[in-house]
């Protein structure tokens, strides 16, 4: 029995050789570390004009009968629904409709979010939760919880991404991580405002040669600013999101509803209007 399969995404590509264990089976998360989203393996027979499947076991691969080294094995992925390019689609539509419509769309604006990881072995450190998931992308947080009184883990953690198409290609699959089925989604986490639109200000009669720094540097003195948004093509609005919903609370002393405000780099009127959305 070999100490590597080499395994290819198409017939035509050149062959990756990953480890067996010591009882000769193959895992499908080591399979996955090369192949991001391969689920199991097929392969070609010499005497055979269709592929056959590897047996697959509880995230484990089982050697043919001829062994591993008979042939190149191919990659088997999910079939479901291609993700769509969600943002995309809604900038193409918000260019075609009104700023009222505008305010609607951008609350549902893909954005990276912290996923929660669900059904982790006990045995699993951040460590190796953070080596398991940079293999569909770039992992900047890594995080499983324990007990604050035994310190053992409670069977639960977080990773986050640098990008959105990272998130995505995580969350479309079942993940095997140490041997157990592991649930990856978006959690309801206290960390992100339940209604972001009431944190958020549209603001009207732009100029056109403003940029979204000039809007950022204006109002960052009413408090801190995590978005500004301008639509493109340009169409004499945009949205600026605050880190604090008091900042534009209509009720609050920060900004008023329909005020009028003066940007210095730009010697124009901008007005600032609430509860559009």
């Amino acid at each position: 029995m070999g100490d590597f399969v080499k395994i290819s995404e198409n017939e035509n590509d050149d062959a990756v050789e990953v480890p067996v264990e010591k009882n000769g089976t193959l895992l499908v998360s080591n399979v996955a570390a090369q192949f991001p989203g391969a689920c199991g393996l097929r392969y070609r027979p010499v005497d055979a004009q269709s592929y056959r499947g590897v047996r697959l076991v509880d995230g484990v691969l089982h050697p043919p009968a001829d062994g591993w080294k008979s042939c190149v094995f191919f990659v088997n992925y999910p079939k479901g629904p291609v993700i769509a390019d969600v943002r995309s689609q809604e900038k193409r539509k918000l260019e075609e409709s009104d700023a009222v419509t505008a305010a609607k769309l951008l609350r549902s604006e893909p954005r990276i979010s912290d996923l929660v990881v669900l059904g982790l072995p006990f045995s699993t450190n951040e460590e190796e939760l953070k080596d398991y998931f940079s293999a569909f992308g770039s992992v900047v947080l890594s995080q499983v919880k324990n007990d604050p009184v035994t310190g053992k883990s409670k069977g639960f953690g977080f990773v986050r991404f640098a990008d959105y198409e990272s998130q995505l290609k995580a969350m479309s699959m079942r993940h095997m991580i140490g041997g157990r089925w592991c649930e990856v989604k978006l959690p309801q986490s206290k960390m992100y405002p339940q209604n972001p639109e009431r944190s958020r200000i549209f603001v009207g009669r732009c100029p056109e040669d403003i940029t979204t720094e000039d809007l950022r540097q204006f109002f960052c003195q009413f408090g801190e600013v995590t978005d500004v948004y301008i639509p493109k093509p340009f169409r004499s609005f945009g949205f600026v999101t605050f880190a604090n919903e008091a900042t534009c609370n209509p009720g609050g002393k920060s900004l008023r509803p329909q005020a009028q405000v003066d940007i210095p780099t730009e010697l124009m009127e901008v007005s600032v209007e609430f509860g559009l959305g």
